[in-house]
């Protein structure tokens, strides 16, 4: 359901100069970020979610947050597969002031 409201509404999803910044350097990327964060919403195996003001896209090892209202993409993070229910040693290493963790 929320998913086919993105999709629905894919010509008004846009980010502020701060946010292009921030998002490429987030998910380490140097495509440009809102057409990289739509390829991603648009694949078969995304998933959407909303909570409050904001749907968060989970896909791959990224999570995008987009504002409902104005279909802004706030910000976008690698996240742990953990979170995507893959188990926790395929995850990345932790850092802790910069330097890797095991957990």
């Amino acid at each position: 359901m929320h998913k086919k409201v993105l999709l629905d509404n894919v010509d008004k999803i846009h980010t502020t100069k701060m946010g292009v910044g921030r998002i490429a350097k987030n998910l380490e990327i140097s495509a440009e970020p809102v057409s990289y964060c739509i390829s991603k919403l648009k694949k078969e195996e995304s998933r959407v979610k909303k909570e409050g003001k904001n749907y968060y896209v989970e896909i791959d090892d990224c999570r995008i947050t987009i504002n409902t209202s104005s279909f802004t993409i706030i910000t976008a993070h690698k996240i742990c597969k953990w979170f995507l229910r893959i188990p926790f040693d395929e995850c990345p290493p932790k850092l802790v002031f910069g330097r890797p963790v095991d957990f």
